[in-house]
């Protein structure tokens, strides 16, 4: 039998304690099913036992990251039957763990982040690269306790291209959420017969695509990027793209959009570009769902730009 599992990442005091408290309170979620809960940091604030009991929840420490394992949970399973798993993760374990820990019947049905908008820009300032990380692997991102400056901060820092797929709420100390897009600006010209990307929106052009592919939906955009061909592409396939940094040179990455040209397979590899493509917008394994694709109108030769990599904040 298939097992769902919930998991909530985030670093100390970053409000996942709290998360966990308003789920299992909600009937609709707990539904007087069994919920087994893996705790595997302390921290100040504490579910007790009387709270655990009333909602059918069976609370087990783990207090070093190596005694996760898949017999370990396995056992878990046999002892406790839950008809869930919510994993409360330590900020500091790595999510590859949960690969291998993970029984066969306990799927992964959601990753929520919460991050305290009080503490994250000391995190980002000196761990980035985790903050990356926490914020990429998850499906629903909340910051909360945020004010108007942190809102501000939040937002100037791009959040969405760290994780494009996300759902992202910011939350005030009054519980009030609003979503992180409300209220920023459309970024580009979207009425103009071409949309003209410059280089140094490239990054915000992609991040806006990624996370509203429909805005660009029959739209002729003119984009710089370098040539990528992998070696399973398709003939007529090839992305033209930019190395990206959202927060730190650990995580430099490709970024970019499949583009269908007859001429793509010609192209040679890490030349530059100038594309102008119509969107459309398809189902693609990378995207992990519909996302751009670039139907090329005209490929150019072009000089690489004065930066070459795309920065996010």
């Amino acid at each position: 039998m298939e097992i769902p599992v919930y998991l909530f990442t985030g670093f100390l005091e970053g409000g996942k304690t709290s998360f966990i408290r308003e789920i299992l309170s909600d009937e609709n979620f707990t539904q007087d099913e069994k919920t087994l809960l893996l705790l595997c940091e302390q921290g100040i604030e504490e579910l007790d036992e009387v709270f655990l009991k009333r909602f059918n929840t069976v609370a087990i420490t783990i207090e070093d990251e190596t005694n996760l394992t898949r017999t370990y949970c396995q056992l878990l399973t046999r002892q406790h039957r839950p008809d869930r798993v919510l994993i409360e993760y330590n900020g500091m374990w790595s999510t590859g763990t949960l690969d291998v820990a993970f029984p066969k019947e306990w799927q992964l049905y959601q990753v929520v982040n919460s991050v305290n908008a009080e503490t994250f820009e000391m995190y980002v300032n000196n761990m980035g690269a985790k903050m990356l990380a926490h914020i990429g692997f998850a499906d629903l991102v909340v910051f909360n306790r945020c004010t108007d400056a942190t809102k501000e901060f939040i937002r100037s820092k791009n959040i969405r291209a760290m994780n494009p797929r996300a759902t992202i709420f910011l939350e005030d100390n009054n519980g009030n959420s609003e979503d992180y897009a409300e209220g920023m600006p459309p970024p580009f010209d979207m009425d103009a017969p071409v949309i003209e990307i410059s280089d140094l929106d490239y990054g915000l052009w992609y991040m806006d695509a990624m996370n509203d592919p429909a805005k660009y939906e029959g739209k002729t955009v003119k984009i710089k990027g370098m040539v990528f061909r992998g070696k399973n592409f398709p003939e007529d396939e090839f992305v033209p793209g930019r190395f990206g940094m959202v927060c730190c040179a650990d995580d430099i990455t490709f970024i970019g959009f499949i583009c269908r040209s007859k001429t793509a397979r010609s192209l040679r590899q890490e030349s530059w570009v100038t594309v102008t493509a119509e969107v459309a917008v398809e189902y693609y394994p990378q995207y992990r769902g519909d996302g751009p694709v670039l139907y090329a109108v005209r490929i150019e030769p072009a000089e690489k730009p004065e930066e070459e990599l795309v920065y996010f904040n």
